[in-house]
């Protein structure tokens, strides 16, 4: 059995890891404007270095909950069976990791790295940057955070099309449904014959494209939903 699993804010806001964005459009009392684009970043580089670091340091205060733990159990159980899970995240905190899952795709970047503008290396980074923080391989000032601002294109969009090509069932947890493209990735597995499900704390914006519909809170659902699966692994043919 091959899934692919899309994970939004609501999988790490019960981890205590605030959402995106609140319904003024701010990020953490930041205008969007001034923090997340690239135009911000030539604007004032000291400022998008010092809001990013912030959000660093804090994922140092919030552990993985339930949910993460279970996502990577049953990619464990679905390997030893011969399956597959493509984790796909869009957030960018490292709680997948620190739950256990290999090899998640981070199609809006991640904290804990940085990448230089110049030579477009990427690092693995945990302490504060600075605009005099200096690129590893080319010795540039030039290290920006490693997140797709608005007006950028998420990364790995190739692989993770392929995988929801070749999947068995689409999931979706904890998305609001509103941010393309990954709000489109229902449609495409739909639209491919594969079975879908969405598990969120309220019908997202694109729920009536799911096949089925589990609403609550995920590191309550994506357990009992992950048991179930495993346990569907296990009957004999």
């Amino acid at each position: 059995m091959k899934i692919v699993i899309l994970t939004g804010a609501g999988i790490s806001a019960e981890s205590g890891i605030s959402t995106f964005r609140d319904s003024n459009g701010l990020w953490e009392k930041h205008p969007i404007e001034d923090v997340a684009t690239p135009e911000a970043f030539v604007r004032n580089p000291a400022l998008v270095h010092r809001f990013y670091n912030l959000r660093r340091l804090a994922l140092k205060d919030v552990e993985p909950n339930p949910a993460h733990f279970a996502l990577a159990r049953l990619q464990q159980a679905l390997h030893a069976s011969g399956g597959s899970l493509t984790l796909v995240t869009q957030n960018v905190d490292n709680l997948h990791t620190r739950g256990g899952s290999a090899s998640p795709i981070h199609m809006h970047g991640e904290l804990t790295s940085i990448r230089c503008t110049h030579c477009n290396a990427r690092e693995y980074f945990e302490d504060e940057t600075s605009v005099d923080t200096r690129c590893q391989n080319c010795g540039e000032r030039a290290m920006r955070p490693n997140i797709v601002w608005f007006g950028e294109m998420p990364f790995a969009m190739q692989s993770i099309e392929t995988a929801i090509a070749a999947c068995d069932l689409f999931v979706s947890i904890g998305t609001s449904g509103a941010v393309y493209p990954a709000a489109g990735f229902v449609h495409m597995a739909s639209s491919l014959g594969k079975d879908t499900l969405e598990i969120n704390l309220e019908p997202s914006e694109g729920s009536a494209a799911f096949n089925e519909s589990r609403l609550g809170k995920a590191g309550e659902l994506v357990p009992l939903w992950v048991d179930e699966i495993i346990k569907g692994l296990k009957r004999p043919l």
